[in-house]
């Protein structure tokens, strides 16, 4: 999300927490529930140029988020019991807390917090992390760009000279060079920014073994009742633009592998980006037919009753790193910001992105 779209959205949170229309609209909103989407918890200040800051939280926002969730009455409850929360007659609306990919400051600085308060929460691992073997593609390019004073890429079969002197043409960079890999097979845009690291002699190689848990840290974890891991894809691959067969195989066997490591049932997924471009409706039909018990996107959205129909395709809410305000999530959880949205699409017939 460019700078002045971030800056326009924390304004309308903002507003719809002021007005007090969270307190009063949201027991019209008919909300379940929230899942939260997390990534990295960390207490570090972000670097002045620090793109991926947004996938990072700190510990004392987490455990604000959790005190502001327990005052409003919601129950912290694990996404294994989600389900069962859909069709029962409960007047209470339910947060469950997710992580995505298994990086080991979920356990130095999001499990104490979790720990703390009795709050159950879900890791979704890649194994291919846990195995060493991460390719953290968008953080290697992060780190090129960080240590770099230009870099000349060709683009669509064009040429592009990027100069990178200062911040603003850093962050411009990453933003036009990211979102063209995103667009590309991921096999071709993994090799990509491979080649801009040799090219650049920028060491990127130790990054995953840097930020993710081992099998061995992951069992010492899951020794507490409250943490319960799900399935991340083998190799956090968009599984959209693969095959069906190869989709398919990412998902079972990353959901059979963590079984094996971790001697227990594995019945819940996370889509890698989880995106509509990333995870559609082929995914969410591969999950239920390999009988996954839930599946969550990263499309942004509460929880409803209708949603135990769909429980393969499950919304989150980013705990963003840019949005590191207690009144931006009172907002968002209230359903207001999205009971808005809807009322405009069905005034104006124009459908936005999730």
């Amino acid at each position: 999300m460019s700078r002045p779209s971030t800056k326009l959205l924390k304004a309308a949170l903002a507003a719809v927490h002021y007005s007090g229309a969270e307190s009063l609209l949201a027991p019209l909103t008919q909300r379940a529930g929230v899942i939260f989407t997390l990534h990295q918890v960390t207490p570090d200040e972000p670097e002045e140029f620090e793109p991926n800051r947004i996938l990072k939280i700190t510990p004392d926002f987490l455990e604000e988020v959790v005190l502001t969730m327990r005052e409003a009455d919601f129950d912290l409850i694990s996404i294994d019991e989600l389900p069962s929360r859909l069709v029962e007659d409960s007047e209470r609306p339910f947060a469950c807390f997710t992580l995505d990919d298994g990086y080991r400051d979920n356990r130095d600085h999001a499990y104490p917090v979790f720990k703390r308060h009795g709050v159950p929460f879900t890791i979704y691992v890649a194994t291919d992390f846990a195995d060493g073997r991460a390719d953290l593609w968008w953080l290697k390019l992060q780190q090129i760009i960080a240590s770099s004073q230009g870099i000349a890429l060709v683009m669509n079969g064009e040429a592009h000279d990027f100069a990178l002197a200062t911040v603003a043409e850093k962050e411009s960079a990453f933003d036009e060079i990211y979102w063209w890999l995103r667009s590309l097979p991921e096999d071709f845009a993994r090799a990509t920014v491979a080649e801009i690291s040799l090219a650049q002699g920028v060491d990127t190689a130790n990054i995953g073994t840097e930020l993710l848990m081992t099998w061995d840290e992951i069992r010492d974890l899951i020794k507490d009742p409250l943490v319960t891991i799900g399935a991340h894809t083998r190799s956090h691959l968009a599984l959209a633009k693969l095959p069906e067969s190869q989709a398919r195989a990412e998902m079972i066997e990353s959901v059979a592998r963590i079984e094996k490591e971790l001697g227990r049932p594995c019945r819940n997924f996370a889509y890698p980006y989880g995106c509509l471009s990333a995870a559609g409706p082929r995914e969410f039909r591969i999950a239920r037919e390999i009988g996954l018990k839930t599946a969550v996107t990263t499309q942004k959205g509460l929880i409803y009753k209708e949603h135990f129909d769909a429980l393969t395709a499950l919304p989150r809410l980013s705990l963003n790193g840019d949005f590191q305000d207690i009144r931006y999530v009172k907002a968002l959880v209230s359903g207001v910001p999205f009971a808005m949205m809807k009322a405009f699409q069905r005034i104006s017939g124009y459908q936005m992105s999730a």
